[in-house]
């Protein structure tokens, strides 16, 4: 696992879920895998308990199977809950585009262009774990642009580790990667205040893994049920 600090005023029990959550999606702790409780907690330096419960929440949205006197296991990837995450995420993203197509207030967009050019440098130096973290900051600025930043919070608590998961792999065995022009037409229209031109770039960029879903599973051919 890659353990990072625990933040200030973060419970043992959030610090446990966002470690183990962001170790899934990076593919750190591997579809397929066991994991122990004890070796958790010695990790993060916290109880075992408010691990134990991590993996309740992680099992409840089907991303960790929970198995009695064994330990627990990281589920494989099911494409169809991948389907149920990406579905989610467009129905909530789509109208954040519309939202922010149409506020009589135009929001600053410097910062998602900033964002998209730490994107291009992490392209060119080949970083996929820090081109993901920027692609859940453009994202996360999105809604926070909207002003809808508690929307964002609930969305990537639940099934979105599903999606993230395969768009880790996505990063890392597609060799022409679009989300750079996705985001750069995506903030264009944002600008021009297109709303079904945005709408139907929202949905394109979410709807890449199905084009990408050859060469994922032959690089991870394992990773799946």
């Amino acid at each position: 696992m890659h353990i990072e600090p625990r933040q200030a005023k973060e419970t043992a029990r959030e610090y446990a879920f966002r470690q183990l959550k962001d170790n899934i999606i990076s593919l750190d702790l591997e579809p397929g895998s066991m994991v122990s409780e004890n070796e958790i907690a010695a990790q993060l330096g916290i109880s075992r308990t408010p691990v134990r419960e991590a993996l309740i929440e992680l099992s409840r949205v089907n991303v960790v199977e929970i198995l009695p006197q064994k330990g627990s296991r990281i589920m494989l990837i099911d494409y169809d809950m991948v389907e149920e995450s990406r579905f989610m995420r467009l129905v909530l993203e789509r109208e954040i585009v519309r939202l922010l197509c149409t506020l009589e207030n135009r929001p600053d967009i410097s910062y998602l262009e900033e964002n998209i050019r730490l994107q291009q440098f992490y392209i060119e130096h080949t970083n996929p774990e820090r081109l993901l973290e920027l692609d859940n900051q453009f994202h996360a600025l999105l809604f926070q642009l909207a002003n809808k930043v508690q929307c964002y919070g609930w969305m990537i608590d639940g099934l979105s580790v599903h999606f993230d998961r395969v768009r880790a792999m996505s990063l890392n065995a597609v060799k022409d990667i679009k989300i750079i022009s996705d985001h750069v037409d995506l903030v264009q229209a944002i600008k021009d205040r297109n709303v079904t031109l945005a709408e139907q770039l929202m949905e394109k960029h979410l709807t890449r893994y199905k084009i990408d879903e050859i060469t994922i599973r032959e690089k991870y051919p394992n990773y799946f049920s």
